[in-house]
């Protein structure tokens, strides 16, 4: 998902105080819209960014909710982007809910 978003953009923001952002001086009260497609595909950022290299990630002290599993099933998904401002995908993803097995006793006592 990111390097697939929903959206290009980030839904605008308003600075609450002066600050520079990326060297520009940017004043109180300003609409600020940030480019997701751009920030996942920075080199500066990722090591080679448009791969897909799960094994990045591993050995991260991340809180679960943070990297949360998908796409458990060996077909691969179709991600390419159809037409429309928010780029949707040519085939619609579809989310399927299924209780992982830690969870079962949490949800027997309650």
């Amino acid at each position: 998902m990111r390097l697939k978003p929903a959206a290009p953009l980030l839904a605008p923001h308003q600075s609450s105080d002066d600050c520079i952002i990326g060297g520009y001086d940017i004043p109180r009260d300003t609409m600020v819209l940030v480019n997701a497609w751009a920030i996942h595909r920075d080199p500066k950022m990722w090591e080679d960014p448009t791969s897909f290299r799960p094994e990045r990630f591993e050995g991260l002290d991340a809180n679960a909710y943070k990297l949360i599993p998908f796409g458990p099933s060996e077909e691969l998904v179709d991600m390419s982007e159809g037409t429309g401002l928010t780029m949707p995908k040519a085939q619609p993803l579809e989310a399927l809910c299924k209780t992982r097995e830690s969870m079962i006793n949490v949800f027997k006592e309650l």
